[in-house]
């Protein structure tokens, strides 16, 4: 039987461990991944060096990747469905409203 690497055994943790957090928590750090996203690309838009808006949108662009695997890491199969779900509720209650 092949022995697990230590890079895999700690990723595997990491992934028990997050998805034991709460759907709240999942959200929470969803917006989180939204908000980093838009200071990623809102540097484009002010007057700052080439180098500068570089190092910036590689910081928050990273940071919002990072955010959005573990959001979809704590929310789960499951809590996708139940994100669609609300969204589709959501458009049929403002489709019958018109």
């Amino acid at each position: 039987m092949p022995k697990t690497s230590k890079t895999r055994l700690f990723f595997q943790q990491l992934q028990l461990r997050l998805s034991r957090l709460s759907f709240r928590t999942g959200l929470w750090v969803l917006a989180g991944c939204a908000l980093s996203y838009l200071l990623a690309f809102a540097p484009i838009l002010l007057p700052l060096s080439l180098s500068t808006k570089g190092v910036l949108w590689f910081i928050f662009f990273g940071l919002a990747k990072t955010l959005q695997y573990t959001a979809l890491a704590i929310i789960g199969k499951e809590g996708i469905q139940r994100i669609r779900l609300w969204w589709r509720e959501r458009k049929t209650k403002l489709s019958q409203k018109k």
